[in-house]
C-alpha cells in the first residue's frame, strides 16, 4: 500500500477509536432535541473541515522550506522574514476581524477566509513559480520575494477570520458544558490541517511540482467556501431550531457589547489577561516545534528519519491525542474548568524541550518534538479554542477569540524572528552544537507558560452556569 493511502488508514483508524471512546464516556445531557443535535453536527462537520482546509493553505510554505533551503530557492532566513510578517499580520488582523466577526457573524467571516485564503494561494502559486525561475538561472529573486512577502501577509488577514468564525459559529451551538470536548475536537480539526499542510504539501511538491503545493490548497479552500455557504449557519434559530441558553459570560443578553465594553471586562477579569499571556507563550512553542524542526533535520542529514518522513501525520496523531486528552478531562474530571488541564499541558512541553536540549542531534529529538506538539495543541484548543469562548460569550466570542488568538500569533511572530536571527546559517547548520539555542530559549518559555496556567485553575467565567 502506498504510504499516503496507509497514512490516510492509520488516522482514520485512530478517530474510528477516539469516536467509541467518547460514545462509552459519561454524556453531559442538556436535554437538545435529536434534530437539533444532527443538524448542529452537520454544521460543525462542514465549518471544521473549512477550518483544517485553511491550515493546509497557511502551513504549506513551512512543509518545504527545509527542500526549498536546500535547492537555492529560498533560505530559511528568507522564510522566517516572510513568514515573521506574515504572523505578525495574522496577530494585529484580530483587532479588526474580531469586532468584524461579531457583527457579521461567524458564517459570513468564515467565507471571507476560505474564499481570500483561496485566492491568494492561487497567488502564492504563481509567485513560487516565478521565485523558481529566477533561481534555476542564478537570480536574486527579489522582487519575486516580495511578491511572495505580500501576498503570504494578505494570506494572513484572510486567515485570521478562522478561529474567530469557528468559535463565533459554536458558541451559539453548544452550552458551555459541551466546551470541553468540543475544544478536543478543535484540537482534531487543527491537526488534520496540519497533516494535509505538512504531508499533502511535501508530496504535492516532490511528486508534482513546487506551484502544486499551493494550487491544489486553493482549490480545496475554495471548494470549501462553497460548502460552508451552503450549509453552515451561525444559530439554531438561524436552521429553523430554537436558541437556547449557551451558560457563558453573556448568558442572557441580547445584543454584542460595544468593543470598549468588552475590553473593559477583559481587563477587569484576572484570568483573561494570565490566559493571553500563556497563549503568546503557546504561540511561539507551536511554531518553535513545528517550522524548526525540518529545518533543523534538514541541516544535520536526519530527513531520511521517520519523523522527518512522517511529520504531518505525526503531528495529526499527537494533536487528536492531545485535543481529546484535553477537552475529555476538562469537562468530565476537572468540570469545565480549563486551568487544570494547560498546566498539565504545560508541564509536559517543558519536559519536552528539556529532552530535546539533552538529545540535541539523535532521533529522540524528533520524537521530543512530536510530544511537545501533543501538548500545545492540547493547550490552544483548550483556551483559544474553549476558554474565549468562555469567558467572551456568545455575543462577543470574536473579539475575545480574536485577542486571544491574536496573541498566539505575535507569539509566533516573536519566534520567527527571534529563530531568524540565532540559528545556524551555511555550514554552521551542519554542527550539531550550534542548534543549542533552539531547544534552550523554549525551556524558558514553558516554565513561564507552565508557572501562568497554575494562576488559573480554579478560573471560570463570571455568571456562568456550567455548574
Amino acid at each position: 500500500m502506498p504510504p499516503f493511502l496507509s497514512n490516510l488508514g492509520a488516522i482514520a483508524a485512530l478517530l474510528a477509536v477516539i469516536v467509541l471512546v467518547l460514545r462509552r464516556l459519561p454524556k453531559v445531557d442538556l436535554g437538545h432535541p435529536d434534530a437539533l443535535i444532527r443538524r448542529r453536527r452537520k454544521n460543525w462537520i462542514v465549518l471544521g473541515l473549512a477550518y483544517a482546509f485553511l491550515y493546509f493553505g497557511r502551513y504549506n510554505l513551512s512543509a518545504i522550506v527545509g527542500d526549498l533551503d536546500r535547492s537555492g530557492v529560498l533560505t530559511k532566513e528568507q522564510f522566517n522574514a516572510i513568514d515573521g510578517v506574515g504572523l505578525a499580520v495574522y496577530g494585529i488582523a484580530f483587532l479588526l476581524n474580531g469586532p468584524l466577526t461579531d457583527r457579521w457573524g461567524g458564517r459570513v467571516t468564515i467565507l471571507l477566509a476560505t474564499g481570500g485564503s483561496a485566492i491568494m494561494n492561487l497567488g502564492m502559486a504563481w509567485a513560487m513559480r516565478e521565485l523558481s525561475a529566477v533561481a534555476t538561472v542564478g537570480g536574486d529573486g527579489a522582487a519575486a520575494r516580495h511578491t511572495l512577502l505580500l501576498l503570504n501577509a494578505a494570506n494572513m488577514y484572510f486567515q485570521s477570520f478562522g478561529a474567530v468564525s469557528i468559535v463565533k459559529v459554536n458558541a451559539h451551538w453548544f452550552h458551555v458544558r459541551e466546551r470541553g470536548v468540543l475544544g478536543g475536537m478543535f484540537g482534531i480539526l487543527i491537526s488534520l490541517g496540519l497533516y494535509f499542510s505538512y504531508d499533502w504539501s511535501l508530496l504535492l511538491f516532490k511528486n508534482i511540482g513546487l506551484t502544486s503545493t499551493f494550487f491544489v490548497p486553493g482549490i480545496m479552500l475554495a471548494v470549501a467556501c462553497v460548502a460552508a455557504a451552503l450549509v453552515v449557519r451561525d444559530s439554531p434559530s438561524a436552521a429553523g431550531f430554537a436558541d437556547f441558553d449557551t451558560g457563558d459570560a453573556t448568558s442572557g443578553q441580547t445584543h454584542a457589547d460595544p468593543l470598549g465594553t468588552v475590553l473593559r471586562k477583559m481587563l477587569t477579569q484576572k484570568a483573561v489577561i494570565i490566559m493571553v499571556a500563556i497563549e503568546a507563550c503557546s504561540g511561539f512553542l507551536r511554531q518553535a516545534v513545528m517550522k524548526q524542526y525540518r529545518p533543523y533535520a534538514v541541516a544535520l542529514d536526519q530527513s531520511g528519519g521517520f519523523v522527518y518522513q512522517n511529520w504531518g501525520l505525526l503531528l495529526c496523531i499527537a494533536g487528536i491525542l492531545g485535543g481529546i486528552f484535553a477537552g475529555t478531562i476538562s469537562d468530565v474530571v476537572f468540570h469545565s474548568r480549563r486551568g487544570p488541564v494547560a498546566s498539565i499541558l504545560y508541564a509536559g512541553m517543558l519536559v519536552g524541550a528539556i529532552g530535546c536540549s539533552l538529545m540535541l542531534g539523535s532521533p529522540g529529538v524528533g520524537w521530543s518534538i512530536v510530544f511537545m506538539s501533543l501538548c500545545v495543541i492540547g493547550v490552544h484548543g483548550m483556551l483559544s479554542g474553549t476558554a474565549s469562548a468562555d469567558f467572551g460569550g456568545t455575543k462577543n466570542a470574536g473579539v475575545v477569540t480574536g485577542i486571544i488568538d491574536g496573541f498566539v500569533y505575535l507569539g509566533s511572530a516573536a519566534q520567527a524572528f527571534v529563530y531568524r536571527d540565532v540559528l545556524p546559517k551555511g555550514d554552521a547548520a551542519k554542527v550539531v552544537a550550534n542548534w543549542s539555542l533552539w531547544p534552550n530559549i523554549m525551556i524558558p518559555v514553558a516554565l513561564v507558560g507552565l508557572l501562568l496556567c497554575t494562576t488559573v485553575w480554579n478560573a471560570k467565567p463570571k455568571g456562568t452556569k456550567a455548574h
